[in-house]
């Protein structure tokens, strides 16, 4: 309906239309006010491990011994919130962490470190990761000054990723041992003869019938250490070098996923007792010689109820074996979120570690 002159309208057809124009107007101011609130950035979404803007980028300036691989989502697996993984040293100028593998370090030489133009940012963090022993590890000297933290299997690194460990159980629950039809078993790969642990395995034999796995000896179940393990009672958990807190894989996974006592040879009982039960293992230690341990060996093989004690803890804790290299990186991210703005600076490298 077109809107006649206004002369020629009656009195209340004006307010009419003047009512019908106001509401209009009014409509139209709010649609404006709605669209300008909608256009108003909206507040960002906070994880829920940390505050507003705080995800990170982990930068691998090598993946460790040269084999790419794909990098996890520490979210989804570790519950570790705003970790970007990245082997991409395109991103080295928005990394807050870079990781530094040291056999590649030592592999490529301090000039294959990273060298601006730009130059390194302030609060970007280098940090040294290392799991191989002291005596493994060449090329420690000159490396001072030059990390800001360290990752490692030893307690007191920065970062602190051993190569297993205990969860408390909720509630103490049964274990069931898995039936055994061997005594000894022992898998290497790197055989030396001037190695501790294989002149300790050459003076044990002589006592005792140990079957040995692996370059020397015989080949696994199904190419499985645990499937192969799981059927002996005892497994020589011989570390190839004696250091502080060297513990590795031969214990966890090689003896204590594979349900056998282990008997150590590595750092002092004490070490150890740091991070397992006393009753959970065997120290060569505890013996004068060879063939005394060989002694005991053979007792508990004949003694049910002091072998099961060895499996006494077993009811309160679950065997966690460290992912590599997944879980090392997802713990770097979290301790990076969560030390703020705390830089420092490695200045003893070579002396720490070896000691």
């Amino acid at each position: 309906m077109e809107p006649c002159p206004r002369r020629s309208c009656p009195r209340r057809w004006r307010r009419l239309w003047r009512r019908r124009w106001a509401l209009a107007a009014g409509l139209l101011g709010a649609a404006l006010a709605l669209f300008a609130c909608l256009r108003q950035p909206q507040p960002r979404r906070v994880p829920k491990t940390g505050r507003a803007g705080d995800e990170v980028t982990v930068l691998l300036w090598w993946e460790p011994f040269g084999r790419p691989r794909r990098l996890t989502d520490c979210r989804r697996r570790y519950n570790v919130s705003g970790c970007r993984l990245s082997a991409d040293r395109g991103r080295l100028g928005e990394a807050r962490a870079v990781l530094f593998h040291h056999r590649d370090l030592a592999l490529h030489g301090a000039q294959g470190l990273p060298r601006g133009p730009p130059p390194r940012p302030q609060r970007q963090l280098w940090v040294w990761m290392n799991f191989e022993s002291p005596s493994h590890s060449p090329g420690l000297q000159g490396l001072g000054g030059v990390f800001n933290w360290t990752m490692s299997y030893r307690r007191d690194s920065d970062v602190f990723v051993p190569y297993g460990y205990l969860h408390a159980l909720p509630q103490p629950r049964p274990f069931a041992l898995p039936r055994k039809t061997r005594l000894v078993a022992w898998v290497i790969s790197n055989w030396n003869e001037e190695h501790a642990r294989v002149r300790y395995y050459r003076q044990l034999k002589e006592h005792l019938a140990i079957d040995v796995y692996g370059a020397q000896g015989l080949a696994l179940v199904e190419g499985s250490v645990v499937k192969t393990v799981s059927a002996y009672k005892f497994y020589l958990a011989f570390e190839n070098s004696q250091h502080t807190d060297y513990i590795t894989e031969k214990l966890w996974r090689n003896a204590f996923a594979a349900s056998a006592v282990p008997v150590v040879l590595g750092p002092r009982r004490a070490n150890y007792e740091r991070f397992i039960p006393a009753n959970s293992f065997i120290h060569v230690d505890d013996f004068p010689s060879p063939r005394l341990l060989a002694t005991y060996l053979k007792f508990l093989d004949k003694n049910k109820p002091s072998y099961r004690r060895y499996f006494a803890w077993r009811n309160k804790y679950k065997v966690h074996v460290t992912s590599f290299w997944d879980e090392h990186y997802c713990k770097v991210c979290k301790a990076v979120r969560t030390a703020g703005n705390q830089v420092k600076t490695v200045q003893n490298l070579a002396s720490w570690f070896e000691s």
